[in-house]
């Protein structure tokens, strides 16, 4: 019987955004444990505030404080939390409507159980301990029994109250890291391609129909359809077609910026793969460069691919592949 492969992986980047004056001022508020909202110009005050009105496109600069406390509208219950997420023991998922506010707030309810949930309960904000200027200031919603207080007004009375400018240094960007945790099990064809790899030789997939051959293998044609079965070793020599010079330094990769990963279509077959090209100046890296792939002892696949010495490709050869 064949191995079942399954391997953990982790997808995982920084990202890294600016602010315009409407959610810098939102992410300067919850620093100083404010909420602030926009008011669109038919006098609905949205939280979180947008910077253009999802109705009519308008602009939106008008920004009003709204309550630390609210509704809940609807809820969810989440009795495994994951790494990563608000709170580290079971919790809700919850849509908030914040006193003053026209729109729900999505966040998390602190709540002992799902029989203590209901749409219509009444929560107020937990403030973080330490806040830096993010939706994470909001530690969590909790619990309350507590009708709204009126907001301070401002000289003409009206509410909820304009609210001023910060009086602290803004907060103008941010970083918020994306991660994805998942197992990947790869199919039959998958597999055979792996276990190829595992004894350095790369083999794809022909399509009975068209008869193109596909690395790595799929299955099933993508073009016709039809499964696929039969198999064709090719390479390990190929041509770079496209490629790009990756300048930004990957976390726990232990490679120097900047290098150069490009798409390689292996000789005899009809799909080009991706791989980094090493043995070379990034800043020689060419269309048509002819590349072999080079092994590590204790890996199942190429660590790189490596120029041939080869005269370069001719652009007709490889014109269909891009």
């Amino acid at each position: 019987m064949p191995e079942v492969l399954r391997a953990p992986l982790v997808l995982e980047f920084p990202f890294t955004r600016s602010l315009g004056p409407v959610q810098s001022a939102f992410l300067t508020g919850l620093r100083e444990r404010t909420v602030l909202g926009v008011r669109t110009g038919d006098g609905r005050v949205l939280v979180p505030p947008v910077e253009y009105d999802p109705v009519t496109a308008e602009e939106l600069r008008d920004l009003v404080e709204v309550h630390a406390t609210g509704t809940v509208t609807t809820w969810a219950w989440n009795p495994d939390p994951r790494p990563q997420q608000p709170l580290a023991t079971a919790f809700a998922w919850v849509l908030v409507r914040l006193d003053g506010a026209d729109t729900a707030l999505l966040h998390v309810l602190d709540a002992p159980g799902p029989d203590a949930v209901r749409t219509g309960m009444r929560v107020r904000v937990r403030w973080a301990a330490e806040r830096t200027g993010a939706i994470t200031d909001i530690a969590c919603f909790e619990p309350c029994e507590s009708e709204p207080a009126p907001l301070p007004c401002d000289h003409s009375g009206s509410f909820p109250r304009t609210a001023t400018e910060p009086a602290t240094e803004p907060v103008t960007g941010i970083v918020a890291p994306a991660r994805l945790d998942y197992t990947y099990a790869p199919g039959r064809a998958q597999s055979d391609h792996l276990a190829a790899l595992a004894e350095r030789r790369i083999v794809g997939e022909r399509c009975p129909s068209c008869r193109k051959i596909y690395v790595p293998p799929r299955g099933a044609c993508p073009t016709c359809g039809v499964a696929t079965g039969e198999q064709v070793e090719v390479g390990p020599r190929g041509t770079v077609t496209t490629f790009c010079i990756v300048n930004i330094k990957a976390k726990n990769l232990d490679i120097e910026v900047p290098y150069v990963y490009a798409h390689i279509a292996l000789d005899g077959a009809d799909l080009a793969l991706h791989g980094r090209i090493g043995g070379i100046p990034y800043d020689q890296v060419r269309m048509g460069l002819r590349v072999e792939p080079v092994w590590q002892d204790g890996t199942r696949h190429p660590d790189h691919y490596r120029p041939t010495g080869e005269p370069d490709a001719d652009y007709d050869t490889y014109k269909e592949l891009l």
